[in-house]
C-alpha cells in the first residue's frame, strides 16, 4: 500500500491511554466501562505486535500544572459550566499529581517513550513530539487512543499539515461522545487527512 513516502519509517502515537479516560475508578472523563476494556485490550494487542517489528511506541499524555492552564481555553471554560456536557469535568481532568495522569500499566513497556507535555487536543502543540519524530527520522504515524473526535482527529490533521503520513488505527480508538461522532471523525480523517484501517492491516501494509 502506498502511503506517499519514499520509505515508511513508522512510530505509534498512543494518545491519552491513561487512567483519566480508561480507569473508571478514578477517571474524570471516562469512556463507558465496556469501551474502556475493549480499547485497552485492542491497544495492548496492537502495541505488542508493533514493538517486535522495531516500531517505537510514543505515549502522549495530557497533564496540566494548574486549573488556570485549562481555563485559558475559552470553549473548555464553557464546558466546565455546563452540567450536561461530556467534558464538564475538564477543570479536574489530569492535573499533575493525580491518578489520572498514569498510562494504563498494561500498555506501557520498557523502551516506550512517554511525552507528558500534551496540554491541548493537538499533540504537537506545546510538546516535544515534533522534535522527537524528526530526530528519530519518523515519517509515518500509527495513531491510536482517545478521543476519536478530539485528540485523535486534531493530531491526525496536525500530522497531515506537517507532511507526516497519518494512519489512524480504527480498532484502537474510541470516544466518550458516542458512536456517531466516532464514525464522523474517522470519515473526516479518511476523506482529507490520512488513512484509517485496522491494526492488523496497518502492520501488514508497513511490513510490505
Amino acid at each position: 500500500m502506498d502511503f506517499g513516502v519514499d520509505r515508511v519509517r513508522p512510530a505509534v502515537l498512543a494518545i491519552d491511554m491513561h487512567r483519566g479516560h480508561l480507569d473508571p475508578a478514578v477517571a474524570t472523563m471516562p469512556l463507558p466501562a465496556p469501551q474502556c476494556r475493549r480499547v485497552i485490550d485492542a491497544n495492548r494487542r496492537f502495541l505488542e505486535a508493533a514493538r517486535p517489528r522495531g516500531v517505537p511506541v510514543i505515549h502522549l499524555l495530557t497533564m496540566y500544572r494548574s486549573v488556570a492552564e485549562i481555563r485559558s481555553n475559552p470553549f473548555w471554560r464553557t464546558r466546565a459550566d455546563d452540567p450536561s456536557a461530556t467534558r464538564r469535568n475538564v477543570e479536574r481532568h489530569n492535573l499533575a499529581g493525580g491518578p489520572g495522569v498514569e498510562v494504563m500499566p498494561e500498555l506501557l513497556a520498557a523502551g516506550d517513550w512517554v511525552i507528558s507535555s500534551k496540554r491541548r487536543y493537538d499533540c504537537f502543540i506545546g510538546s516535544e513530539l515534533e522534535f522527537c519524530l524528526q530526530k528519530n527520522s519518523v515519517n509515518t504515524l500509527l495513531i491510536t487512543g482517545v478521543n476519536t473526535n478530539s485528540c485523535v482527529l486534531a493530531t491526525a490533521v496536525a500530522a497531515c499539515v506537517r507532511d507526516f503520513a497519518a494512519i489512524v488505527i480504527e480498532d484502537c480508538v474510541d470516544t466518550m461522545d458516542g458512536a456517531d461522532l466516532h464514525r464522523a471523525a474517522l470519515s473526516c480523517i479518511s476523506t482529507a487527512f490520512g488513512w484509517t484501517m485496522t491494526g492488523a492491516a496497518a502492520l501488514e501494509a508497513i511490513g510490505r
